[in-house]
């Protein structure tokens, strides 16, 4: 069961990642619910601990709460979007679209770092576009504030070091 929970919480992750507009608690319910991808309960559930977890915000503007995927959420997803099938994604892309949402092009930029046990750290920052690796790029650098900061500074600047390094190369 914690299994199927995981997936809940990815499938919302993944229609809150893909769409340009914050999403109501109604088209959430909508688009999930008429798909048969989980029920009324466990999608409530789902929500509740994105947003408890900080990889959902939740904002309310007269009485209407709105959900847009946080960049923690963005992440995460970028970790374990694999674990939804691509039927499941397309589904859910189709309910988006079919329901009049824009669903802009999917390009991810993860960024991680880890101890190489020399004393340096190991960054890894990619650039994703539909399920295929445009770029993956590991270098080392001296301190973990430097990998820190690269990685955070990757998803801000990863287009334009891609267009760049292309500009050179061709």
């Amino acid at each position: 069961m914690a299994e199927e929970y995981t997936t809940y919480k990815l499938i919302v992750l993944f229609l809150l990642q893909n769409t340009d507009a914050k999403l109501t608690n109604s088209q959430l319910s909508e688009l999930i619910l008429d798909n048969d991808q989980m029920n009324y309960f466990h999608l409530q559930q789902a929500i509740a601990e994105l947003v408890d977890a900080r990889l959902a915000d939740k904002q309310t503007v007269s009485n209407v709460t709105f959900y847009s995927i946080t960049d923690d959420g963005k992440q995460a997803l970028s970790y374990f979007e694999d674990e939804l099938s691509e039927a499941r994604k397309e589904e859910l892309l189709s309910a988006l679209k079919g329901s009049g949402f824009q669903v802009p092009s999917q390009i991810l930029s993860p960024a991680e770092y880890y101890p190489d046990g020399s004393g340096t750290f190991t960054i890894r920052c990619q650039i994703i576009e539909k399920n295929s690796r445009l770029l993956d790029l590991t270098m080392d650098v001296p301190s973990e504030e430097a990998a820190r900061g690269i990685c955070h500074a990757w998803p801000l600047k990863s287009s334009k070091i891609y267009e760049k390094i292309m500009e050179e190369l061709l």
